[in-house]
């Protein structure tokens, strides 16, 4: 982290402003809804403590239903310029690695007083958004409330109740009305998805492996597998984040927007379809691209997580840019949208602090806390923070497999070859889930060629892993 401009540890005048924090956020008035009644709760990983969103929807008339999000006012506590307001600055994002997480927050805020912990009072900027039968939005506003979580939930045990394979979890079951709530939210979600993708969104699959830990020693990889909740997530945190960006835009003010750029190297992607005998536009087109991703994940899944890859690489990285009322917007070209901020993650994210301190100035009529030049400094700085911390987390996960493995030199594994260049070949073995260079009998292999290779030895400083061709 040092090495790539990051800061592991926080300072003692954070120390300092944290002892003189006394509890939760608290503030009352007219701009500020009591919404605690509602059957708020929040869905994310097992281990996650640093809660920042919430969900409950109703169901209306002609199969409508009105969604309200609710984003943790993380900026009740955190103010411009104090110094844990420095410290996010300088990373503007927590460090996800297997062994440690580095929050950008200091624990007490963002594990607590700041998080939408069940059973708590907080803080919250709420997105209220109705949505027709179709999934088309009708409307939606923004504006300040107090919010409680009645029931803190993980996405696998939610996804099993979805699908039928567990029993409805016991912080759901305790709250009456709650199932019916999470069919309600997984069935708008549903149709929001097959109205993204059938606009040009791209349904990629990438390498996600993460390790397991018994106490201190990592004892396997496992692939992180999306399911029903997590796309219940992520399709009304992509509604949310759209309502945002619309809102501040409405009302004339600048925008720090998430932007994946129309693909530069759109003619690689080409040529990349055109490997698996597919024709592409020669202008960039999101739908003619999702249909081309749909088709191959259907004929090839064993495959499709290196295609995504090399469609990513290809794509480009996203990056933040100050927008303005009256532009020609960037748009995102991945999610198939125009209008996209970054604003559901506070807790995590700095450029969602930002979008949160910009909505907080509207709602109240005031002036913006940051000025154009401002917000353009913080959109290059946040990129290329943003970047850093990817970096880490990569070096960190080869680094794990490299340790996983390292008892494992001399045995072998059955590969997919997934990349092949000048500097070498790599290939992914399946179990566990982890890449490595070939390091001979690389001649003449094609990406997604299957092969049998020997594991003859590891680096975990480095996180080298090499293999020879056996078969």
């Amino acid at each position: 982290m040092t090495e790539r401009g990051l800061e592991p540890e926080f300072s003692s005048k954070v120390d300092q402003q944290l002892a003189s924090i006394a509890g939760p956020g608290r503030e009352a008035g007219p701009d500020i809804q009591d919404l605690t009644a509602l059957l708020w709760c929040s869905i994310d990983n097992d281990d996650s403590l640093d809660l920042d969103q919430l969900t409950v929807c109703e169901a209306l008339p002609q199969g409508a239903v009105r969604l309200w999000v609710a984003i943790a006012d993380v900026d009740a506590l955190v103010k411009k310029n104090t110094p844990v307001d420095t410290h996010a600055l300088i990373n503007t994002t927590s460090v996800y690695t297997s062994a440690r997480i580095y929050p950008m927050l200091p624990e007490r805020l963002s594990t607590d007083l700041t998080s939408l912990n069940a059973g708590e009072e907080r803080l919250a900027v709420v997105t209220e958004m109705v949505f027709n039968d179709d999934a088309s939005l009708a409307g939606a506003t923004v504006y300040r409330a107090l919010v409680r979580n009645q029931a803190k939930l993980a996405y696998d045990a939610v996804s099993d109740w979805i699908d039928g394979q567990g029993a409805l979890p016991a912080a759901a079951a305790a709250v009456p009305h709650m199932d019916a709530q999470l069919r309600t939210q997984d069935a708008l979600a549903q149709k929001l998805r097959v109205r993204r993708h059938a606009e040009g969104s791209l349904e990629l699959e990438t390498f996600q492996p993460r390790a397991v830990f018994e106490g201190e020693q990592v004892v396997d990889i496992r692939q992180q597998v999306q399911n029903r909740a997590r796309q219940l997530i992520e399709e009304v945190m992509i509604a949310t984040n759209g309502c945002t960006a619309r809102y501040l835009a409405a009302r004339g003010g600048a925008a720090l927007r998430r932007v994946v750029r129309s693909p530069e190297r759109w003619l690689r992607i080409v040529a990349v379809a055109k490997e698996y005998g597919e024709i592409l536009p020669d202008e960039p087109d999101s739908k003619a691209l999702e249909a081309f991703l749909a088709r191959r994940h259907q004929a090839d899944p064993l495959r499709f997580p290196d295609l995504s890859l090399v469609i990513v690489k290809l794509m480009g990285s996203g990056e933040y840019v100050v927008e303005v009322p009256g532009g020609d917007p960037i748009g995102h070209f991945g999610l198939a949208v125009r209008d996209y901020t970054h604003s559901t993650a506070p807790n995590r994210r700095f450029p969602d602090l930002i979008t949160s301190r910009l909505l907080k100035a509207a709602l109240a009529g005031k002036a913006p806390p940051y000025s154009n030049a401002e917000l353009a400094d913080l959109a290059t700085h946040c990129t290329r923070q943003e970047d850093a911390a990817q970096k880490v987390e990569r070096q960190m996960r080869k680094s794990e497999a490299a340790l996983l493995l390292e008892s494992r030199v001399g045995q072998h594994f059955d590969a997919l070859v997934t990349g092949s260049a000048d500097k070498g070949t790599w290939v992914r073995i399946f179990s566990p889930p982890a890449e490595g260079k070939l390091v001979q009998g690389n001649g003449g292999l094609k990406v997604g060629q299957k092969v049998r290779v020997k594991l003859i030895s590891t680096d975990v400083e480095r996180g080298f892993i090499d293999f020879v061709l056996t078969g």
